[in-house]
């Protein structure tokens, strides 16, 4: 099938997850993304939009190339809050949009200085068209947003820091 790599059947016990990729792609269309790559264990797959998708699986590709691009996102929120309180910040479940409001014009779910409980929305990250509420683990204040509305978002990106 088109969405195996050449070289990488299954002599190497590798299964490709197509619907996997095929998500990937999709997630690359609705937020202008041109590449995505996620990680889990000792696979890689990463997805580019060019003149076709391609699905590449590598256990040595690097990993810090992402990084640059999730710390850089949220450089200017991030900047206002000390280093020390992101270690404990919520951090994002899934590559998506976040949106610190149910819809434009609409006030924010939660803004710098309110007081929040375990398990109050706090914003929502938008991956292929469900909406995933992003929830208050603990009762605290909000010390930090880290992102900007409708700003796109990594998996594993801090979102939000309670104290």
């Amino acid at each position: 099938m088109a969405d195996k790599k050449p070289g990488a059947g299954r002599a190497s016990g590798m299964n490709i997850d197509t619907a996997l990729v095929r998500e990937l792609a999709e997630l690359l269309n609705e937020t202008g993304l041109t590449e995505i790559e996620v990680e889990d264990d000792d696979r890689k797959i990463r997805v580019a939009k060019g003149g076709t998708t391609v699905a590449a699986v590598s256990a040595s590709a690097p990993v810090a190339a992402p990084a640059p691009v999730a710390a850089t996102a949220p450089a200017p929120a991030a900047s206002d809050a000390p280093s020390a309180d992101t270690a404990g910040a919520l951090k994002s479940p899934k590559v998506g949009t976040g949106n610190l409001a149910t819809e434009p014009g609409k006030p924010n779910f939660v803004k710098v200085g309110d007081t929040v409980s375990a398990g109050d929305t706090l914003l929502i990250v938008e991956a292929m068209k469900v909406m995933n509420p992003i929830t208050a683990d603990k009762a605290g204040t909000i010390k930090a947003i880290m992102v900007d509305n409708a700003q796109p978002v990594e998996f594993d990106q801090p979102l939000a820091v309670i104290g």
